[in-house]
Parts: structure tokens; sequence; C-alpha cells
């Protein structure tokens, strides 16, 4: 998905944010992985990664939360790990992959819960493949988006899905309706390895999807019943996740969840107004957190 372009850039592919509408830990691999099943989808609104070829290797930032990231020699930074993946990928079939200026859009906030370097490393596999002309199959592709993650390949597809495993094993839900949400962080960043640390149960009830809900109010009374097992420590660990979700629930919100291992909470809201003002009521009370109303994909109708 190619978003509106960023000026002075060839390329401009969207990374939107990862929602976990539900998550459900389901026990805990031999090498400490745990496994997961969780109903994911993405939203309109996220990070943008413009890209264009270049005379040497470039890698820039901006958009709101750019100070958090280091441009200079982050070697750590998932796009430009990702760049580096790919690039050596396609040296070994023979292909060309010349110098590209990469840049960061970062509109997202660090740490918080919602795929935001996932997504942005994804939208970097994706971007390069179309800037170097070049193309990788996509069980393969898969595979390099997992060398960089547990979230990156869900990431490449970005459609509501659910996951399982570690999170690579990927099946497609195409009939999940899109949701009006506000999503909310009050600016702390939370760790996800000392979260999932934290957890006093690694296996908990396998999440349940409905057989035949079709409408919105179905899958909102159906999603009512699942969980983020990871919200409970992570609540304990940042207590602001319960004045995040008080706040939503206060604004009028039908569900409100945890995504993720936090501290961004969504609220569900019965239509696009709704969210809108939802988001100008807590923004208001809360000038300095990170509150955006978006649209999450899905099948309209």
């Amino acid at each position: 998905m190619q978003a509106d372009g960023i000026p002075g850039f060839a390329l401009t592919f969207a990374a939107p944010a990862k929602i976990n509408l539900a998550l459900h830990v389901v026990g805990q691999r031999a090498d400490g992985h745990h496994l997961l099943e969780s109903l994911v989808t993405f939203a309109e609104c996220g990070d943008r990664v413009g890209l264009t070829a270049a005379d040497r290797d470039r890698f820039t930032v901006s958009g709101h939360f750019a100070t958090d990231l280091s441009a200079e020699g982050n070697d750590g930074n998932l796009v430009l790990r990702a760049r580096d993946l790919l690039r050596r990928e396609l040296a070994a079939q023979g292909g060309m992959a010349g110098p590209v200026h990469l840049h960061l859009e970062k509109n997202l906030p660090v740490a918080s819960g919602i795929g935001g370097g996932s997504a942005d490393a994804a939208a970097t596999l994706r971007g390069l493949l179309s800037l170097w002309g070049a193309a990788v199959e996509a069980a393969r592709l898969n595979s390099l988006a997992l060398q960089l993650g547990a979230d990156v390949p869900m990431c490449l597809d970005r459609g509501p899905l659910v996951a399982r495993g570690i999170g690579e094993d990927i099946t497609p839900l195409p009939e999940l309706p899109p949701f009006d949400v506000v999503l909310v962080n009050p600016l702390v960043a939370v760790s996800t390895p000392v979260i999932f640390r934290s957890l006093v149960r690694k296996t908990n009830p396998a999440l349940v999807l409905p057989e035949d809900a079709r409408s919105t109010a179905e899958w909102l009374t159906a999603m009512a019943a699942m969980r983020n097992d990871l919200e409970p420590p992570a609540r304990a660990h940042e207590p602001m996740i319960e004045t995040v979700s008080n706040a939503l629930r206060d604004a009028g919100a039908a569900l409100v969840r945890m995504s993720g291992s936090g501290a961004t909470c969504f609220g569900v809201f019965a239509d696009t107004k709704s969210a809108e003002r939802a988001a100008e009521t807590i923004s208001a009370g809360h000038p300095r957190w990170y509150v955006q109303a978006t649209r999450t994909a899905g099948k309209s109708g």
C-alpha cells in the first residue's frame, strides 16, 4: 500500500498502527518464546517510510516522535535492519540493491504496543522491493520478516487476521468489520520483555472466534469475552494504563482494552463522529497524551 507521497521521495509506503483487539498467551516454548493467539487489525493512522535511490545510503527521520529515535549510527533501528537484511538476500540471489535514502516519518509513539517499529520494518521491505524492482517469494519474505521481529510478518499483511505461535502463523480474517476507535497512550514507554517476564500464568484459555458474527455489534459482543493477558502485568508495571482506560470509558467507548504490551489502549466507538468527539475530550483533559481517532481495516457492509 503506497501512501500519499513524502516530498522529495520517489516512493512512500504506509506503516499502519497494529492493534491487538485481543491477545491470549496460551503457552511457552522451550526456548522461552511465548505462544500467542491474537486478533489483530490495522488502523488508518501510522508512520510513513519514504524511499528514493541515492549515491550513498542515508537515513533521516521526521514526525512528532522523531526525537525518540536516532537517525545517525543507529544500526539497531528496524528500518535499517530491514534494508540490510533484504540487501543481503537479494545479493545472494545475484540481484542489485543500490544505495537508498530512507526516511521515516515517525507519527506513532515508540514502545507503545501498536507495532510501530514492526510496521516500519514491513513498510521498508515492501518499499525496497518496489524501488529495487526485485521480488522475493512470499514464504521467504515472511521468513525474513520474522528475523526482524515476531510482529513483522503480520505487518506485511496489514489486514484483519488471527496470529498464532509467536506471531508467524497468520490466518486472514476478511470478515472482521472496521471499527471506529480512539488510540490513547500516556507517553510512557513499556518494555515488552519486562511485561512477558511478569506474567503469572503462561498457559491461559485459547482465543475463541465467533462462528457466525457478521455485524459490528456481534463482533463487539464476541470481543468483550476475549482478553489481553498482558494487560494485568502491564497495569501493575505502569498504573497510568488504568487512567487511560478510565478516560476512554468516561468518553463513551463500548469496549476498552490495552493493545500489545502497552501502554496504548484503544476504545471502540459507535461511529466516526463519536470517536472524534471522544478524542477531542480526552485531549483537552490530557494535552500531553498521544490521542488519535482513527478507523481500522475491515470489511464494510
